[in-house]
C-alpha cells in the first residue's frame, strides 16, 4: 500500500538568473525542500550543475533540459538601473525577450523537455491604473513597462501546449538589494518623504514569499499570468513612513512629482509615480499562504535581517 503522507518527489529545476536577488533566494528555498537546482550561466561551467548559454545569440544545447522537470527563467537587464537611456531601454526589452525566447526553443528540441516553465515578468503589465482593482484577467495598460511585459509574455506563450506555462508578474520586492535599496539610502541619509503626493498605490512582496510563491508554482496547476504581490498593494506613503519610522530617521524631505519626473524622466514616472492596485488572485485561490502579508511585517523582518 503506498503511503499518502509521502513528500512529493524532488524535483530538477533549471534557473536562469540565478545569481540575481529573487535567483539567489530560490536557490536557498528550493535546496532546503531536497530539490535539485541546476542554472544556466554565460560563462564557463564551474560545477555540473551550471550550463552555459548565450541568449543574445538564441544559443542554448537542448540537451541541456533532459532530466530537468522544470525551468524558472528570471533573465534580464535591472529596470532599477538609472537612468533608462534609449539604449538601455532597448536592453530591458531585448534581454527578457531573447532569453524566453532562446529557452522555448530549447524546450521545443529537447528530447524529453521539462513539464513546466516559470517565466519572468512584472506588473509593468499594467500601466498606471489608480482607480482600478488589478487582476490578471486586467487588460495591458499603457507606457514602456507594460510594452516590455506584452513582448515578454508572448515569448513565453510560445511554449508548446503540453508545457504548463504561467508569468511570474512581480511587484516591488522588498529585499536586502533591488528597488528598495535606493529608497533605504535616502532614508539612511535623512531624505525620506512623500515621493509625489505618497497617494500612489504600489504592489510589494517581500523576497522570501516571492521565491515560496515560485516555489509553489512549481507543482501548482496554475498557468497563464500570476501576480506575484502581497494580499494588499500599499500607498507610497504607508511604505516610506514605515520605512523611516523601523530606521529611526525623519520622513520631512518631499520630492514633488515635478522633481522626479525632471531627474528621472519616464523611469521615475512608471517606477515611482505609477499606480498598479495588483492582488495576487490566482495565488490565493490556488492556497498560497503568505508569511510576510503586510507591507510593514515584511520591512520589520528585512531591517531585522541588516
Amino acid at each position: 500500500m503506498s503511503d499518502s503522507t509521502a513528500s512529493p518527489a524532488p524535483l530538477t529545476v533549471l534557473i536562469s538568473g540565478a545569481g540575481g536577488t529573487i535567483g539567489t533566494e530560490l536557490q536557498a528555498q528550493l535546496h532546503a525542500a531536497g530539490h535539485r537546482v541546476q542554472t544556466l550561466v554565460r560563462h564557463a561551467p564551474s560545477s555540473p550543475d551550471e550550463h552555459e548559454w548565450e541568449p543574445a545569440e538564441g544559443r542554448l544545447d537542448p540537451a541541456v533540459l533532459d532530466g530537468v522537470d522544470a525551468v524558472v527563467n528570471l533573465s534580464g537587464a535591472s529596470i532599477s538601473r538609472l537612468p533608462w537611456t534609449k539604449p538601455y531601454q532597448e536592453e530591458i526589452r531585448a534581454s527578457r525577450v531573447s532569453a524566453t525566447r532562446t529557452i522555448v526553443g530549447a524546450i521545443a528540441s529537447a528530447a524529453n523537455p521539462p513539464r513546466v516553465l516559470l517565466n519572468g515578468s512584472a506588473v509593468g503589465f499594467y500601466g498606471d491604473r489608480p482607480a482600478e482593482r488589478l487582476t490578471e484577467d486586467s487588460p495591458r495598460g499603457a507606457g514602456f513597462l507594460a510594452e516590455v511585459v506584452e513582448a515578454w509574455e508572448a515569448e513565453a506563450f510560445q511554449t508548446s501546449a503540453d508545457v504548463r506555462v504561467a508569468t511570474l508578474r512581480t511587484g516591488l520586492v522588498l529585499a536586502q538589494a533591488g528597488a528598495l535599496a535606493p529608497l533605504r539610502l535616502l532614508t539612511n541619509l535623512g531624505l525620506a518623504g512623500k515621493l509625489g503626493t505618497g497617494g500612489q498605490i504600489w504592489p510589494w512582496i517581500s523576497l522570501r514569499d516571492e521565491a515560496a510563491a515560485i516555489v509553489h508554482l512549481l507543482t501548482s496547476s496554475v498557468s497563464g499570468p500570476v501576480n506575484l504581490t502581497g494580499p494588499e498593494p500599499v500607498m507610497a506613503d504607508r511604505l516610506m513612513r514605515h520605512l523611516a519610522k523601523r530606521m529611526h530617521r525623519p520622513y520631512l524631505v518631499p520630492a514633488p512629482e515635478f522633481l522626479i519626473r525632471l531627474a528621472l524622466q519616464e523611469a521615475g514616472q512608471e517606477l515611482l509615480l505609477s499606480s498598479q492596485p495588483a492582488r495576487p488572485e490566482k495565488l490565493l485561490a490556488d492556497g498560497f499562504a503568505f508569511r510576510d502579508p503586510t507591507v510593514e511585517l515584511a520591512i520589520d523582518r528585512l531591517l531585522a535581517k541588516s
